[in-house]
């Protein structure tokens, strides 16, 4: 399996795990080779609560799409989400020794290395440290510092942080799958990366991925992610709620929502009646749709309330910070009846249903590009994405002076290196890669 030419992205969610095989074709959209997908029995609300079941489910979901692709997966990119994770802004500098040379990638990588090493709570680990705007010797509003002059590079992060034995139990049941770990990233900047366009975040967009167990919000402007939060609610909390409303086992409850809810009870008439079977002998029982449209539009508003408070936390009542594209609703819970409508109602905001379509090439199937899909679709672009940025830099540094190249790295990190590959060239690494690495050490370590 070539690395730069195939990516393997791999979702665990609270009621599935998707295992999604990718490659990009001639015209640079990302074609889908291969998909699997299995029950998801040991995650709650986006954390692994039962390690051997989470094993199975994604061993079961990856051989699936081995027989579907025809491939052999080694190693995958896996979205992390859950109620544990939480962000902040933070601000950090660093004091160039030569401000007369440019400022280059090195530079800022020991300046997000420097947001890498700010102390947390006890029992959280940064997960990104996503750089927002750059200043240069007090000139503010910089999206792209490299290639300028200066002495003092400052910037404001959006720093991701979550539960460090909450990563560890998902990279436990990774490698116990018998996979390669090559990356953990966030579940709502995955699906950000599916569904939104750029023009979009430019202008500012809010995008709502309503999974099983989580609703995770992103929130772009002006090209840059600004927000990032999971709501510990999702879809499979509106299935418990009708379970309970109507006194039927979950199964029927989940089937009821699929096929006749709707978010918004004003549609239903009161005569509309759905008749379900009875458990061994009992009679069966009579909902009328009201009923359920009722219940499922509580739960639902309570739920785009949730996000509507984040929004406002990032401050979207402000004129500067105004989301003009509105917000994009994605995930499994994105295909309830009556949603968007909901959504406009209660926010007040422009409301679309985002479909993984944006970057896939025309021949995938129709099942590939539902909201369903789009965290999947996300991580296998965002695999594709670093493996085309890592081919990059070393091709780059191949055509350069090997040894002015070993120079510029600090001893620890030739020997890392010299582990790593026998080559006299050193490929330049992201800051993402050095954390997968210090991730992939730490994990090796736990065990």
């Amino acid at each position: 399996m070539e690395h730069n030419d195939i990516a393997v992205g791999l979702d665990i969610g609270t009621t599935k795990i998707v295992a999604m095989i990718g490659r990009k074709n001639e015209y640079g959209k990302v074609e889908i080779i291969g998909i699997g997908k299995s029950k998801s029995l040991g995650v709650h609300r986006g954390v692994v609560n039962n390690i051997t079941q989470t094993i199975q489910s994604i061993q079961q979901a990856i051989q699936e799409a081995e027989a579907d692709s025809g491939l052999k997966i080694s190693e995958v990119v896996v979205g992390i989400a859950g109620q544990h994770i939480r962000s902040l802004q933070h601000s950090d500098y660093i004091t160039r020794p030569n401000p007369e040379e440019v400022i280059d990638a090195d530079d800022i990588h020991s300046l997000c290395n420097q947001v890498h090493k700010l102390v947390m709570l006890p029992g959280e680990e940064i997960i990104h440290v996503l750089p927002q705007e750059f200043k240069v010797d007090g000139q503010a509003e910089i999206k792209e510092p490299i290639g300028m002059y200066g002495g003092r590079l400052e910037a404001n992060f959006h720093v991701v942080v979550g539960q460090v034995s909450s990563i560890r139990n998902i990279g436990r049941c990774v490698k116990s799958a018998g996979l390669e770990l090559s990356a953990v990233t966030l579940e709502p900047l995955a699906s950000a990366n599916a569904v939104l366009s750029q023009e979009e975040k430019e202008a500012g967009v809010a995008l709502i991925d309503i999974g099983g167990g989580t609703t995770d919000l992103a929130i772009f402007k002006d090209g840059i992610i600004r927000h990032t939060a999971v709501i510990p609610f999702g879809g499979n909390v509106i299935t418990e709620d009708i379970k309970e409303g109507c006194s039927i086992i979950e199964k029927q409850a989940e089937l009821l929502k699929i096929k006749f809810g709707s978010a918004w009870p004003g549609e239903n008439k009161d005569n509309e009646i759905v008749s379900i079977p009875g458990l061994r002998g009992r009679e069966p029982k009579e909902i009328t749709l009201k009923n359920l449209s009722k219940i499922i539009h509580a739960r639902v508003v309570e739920i785009i309330e949730q996000v509507y408070l984040e929004i406002k936390n990032y401050g979207h009542d402000e004129q500067k910070k105004k989301l003009i594209a509105g917000l994009v609703l994605t995930g499994g819970g994105a295909q309830l009846k009556h949603l968007k409508q909901l959504a406009e109602y209660i926010t007040g905001m422009d409301t679309r249903i985002g479909f993984p379509n944006e970057h896939l090439a025309g021949t995938n199937d129709s099942e590939t590009t539902s909201p369903v899909y789009a965290t999947a679709v996300g991580l296998v672009m965002n695999s594709l994405e670093k493996g085309k940025s890592r081919f990059q830099e070393e091709a780059v540094l191949s055509e350069s002076n090997s040894e002015e190249s070993t120079e510029e790295h600090s001893e620890e990190h030739m020997d890392q290196e010299e582990e790593e590959t026998t080559s006299k060239r050193v490929a330049r690494k992201s800051i993402f890669d050095k954390w997968a690495e210090k991730f992939k050490d730490f994990l090796d370590n736990a065990e």
